[in-house]
């Protein structure tokens, strides 16, 4: 599955009603209950976010964190000419849903569905995802 960047915030910032869904599916792929995933351009914009709101020694920290739960989906030209080509209003969702695909994620799991309901892979909702992992359930 590869993680969309809403539901990484929801944990990072505590975002609730979203907290506990979205901790509880980090919480799975860094136990080895699922395979996470996100786009390199995920990483990015997290950094970003996290420097700019706190400092760079916080993205730095959150970022390595980040790393020993999830593995980065390659974001290259195929990835990038592909999104275009699915014409979809938010370019970066397409991007987050052709790496999912180039990747051979099952989901693209989000918070944000009618964005992806159009894409080349699933979306799911954190809550929606947690019953189908082994031994997580919700």
């Amino acid at each position: 599955m590869l993680i969309d960047v809403d539901v990484i915030l929801d944990v990072l910032t505590r975002r609730e009603p979203f907290f506990a869904d979205s901790a509880a599916l980090l919480a799975a792929c860094e136990t080895g209950r699922c395979a996470g995933l996100v786009a390199a351009h995920t990483i990015t914009t997290l950094w970003y976010l996290l420097a700019k709101y706190h400092d760079s020694s916080y993205a730095r920290e959150k970022t390595a964190e980040l790393l020993r739960i999830v593995r980065v989906a390659p974001v290259d030209e195929e990835v990038i000419r592909a999104a275009l080509s699915l014409g979809l209003a938010d370019f970066e969702d397409a991007v987050q849903g052709q790496a999912a695909a180039a990747a051979g994620a099952d989901y693209v799991v989000t918070r944000n569905l009618s964005d992806f309901s159009r894409g080349p892979v699933p979306a799911i909702a954190p809550a929606e995802l947690l019953p189908l992992l082994p031994g997580v359930g919700s």
